[in-house]
């Protein structure tokens, strides 16, 4: 996919259902490239399904989302491509418990992008490098506490060479002392300039790193401002309640 003028992402009027249930409503959201966004919200309100919208997990009913300006076409045909530009770093690790932490990261640039091993291989060990873990490339996921394995899966997510990273509550899984080895890895990857969508209860993340904090409810977004507009001065009612009970959890 050639890199264009067009924005990162842009959802134009985007609605889903599950069955009966409306998890996505006329949401419009545009992402420009190296902008990070925090996705919030109470449990339920459609932040996870937004971002699998994004990357093709789940299918939109109406509007349109475009990547780097190419519209994910409801046939599918263009998942693969989308997918190659777009990594995600789930809230389970999803790493193949029957591969070490280098085979893990080496699997999906030999089968997607179809590279050599040696290459696949360089390119794990430096992302895992990054990752702060090249001492733990042999090892299985058992071997590896929680926030290890987060981390071997975003080396695994950047192995792609992507040019967005989604996360889907990378941090919910975790024991709170691993929470912050992964929030600095994530710190790391901001820093680095990357396009970032990250949906997360870690406040203190998106006061460091959003460019902007969107606030979800029932499928909508119903406030999109800076971190330090969005904390000292909440417009909507609904995200000024959210913010009292997370804050002072």
């Amino acid at each position: 996919m050639e890199q264009s003028a067009a924005p990162a992402i842009r959802l134009e009027h985007v609605s889903k259902w599950f069955g009966k249930l409306k998890v996505l409503q006329d949401v419009d959201l545009t992402v420009n490239r190296g902008e990070h966004i925090v996705l919030c919200g109470p449990s339920g309100s459609g932040k996870s399904t937004l971002i699998r919208c994004i990357n093709r997990i789940e299918e939109v009913q109406e509007g349109r989302i475009l990547v780097d300006g190419v519209e994910l076409r409801g046939d599918g045909r263009n998942a693969e491509d989308i997918r190659r530009h777009v990594g995600m770093v789930f809230q389970q690790f999803n790493l193949f418990p029957h591969m070490t932490a280098l085979e893990n990261c080496m699997l999906a640039p030999r089968r997607i992008h179809r590279i050599g091993k040696d290459e696949a291989r360089a390119r794990a060990m430096g992302h895992l490098e990054r990752v702060h873990l090249a001492d733990h490339a042999q090892k299985y996921p058992a071997q590896l506490s929680g926030g290890q394995q987060q981390r071997v899966a975003i080396a695994r997510a950047l192995c792609m060479n992507p040019d967005i990273l989604l996360f889907d509550e990378p941090t919910s899984a975790l024991d709170p002392e691993m929470v912050k080895e992964v929030l600095d890895t994530m710190v790391e990857l901001a820093d680095a300039g990357i396009t970032m969508i990250c949906v997360t209860h870690e406040m203190g993340f998106a006061r460091a790193v959003a460019h902007r904090v969107i606030f979800m409810d029932r499928g909508e977004i119903l406030e999109s401002a800076p971190p330090e507009e969005f904390f000292s001065a909440p417009r909507h009612e609904r995200a000024r309640t959210f913010l009292g009970q997370i804050l002072n959890h």
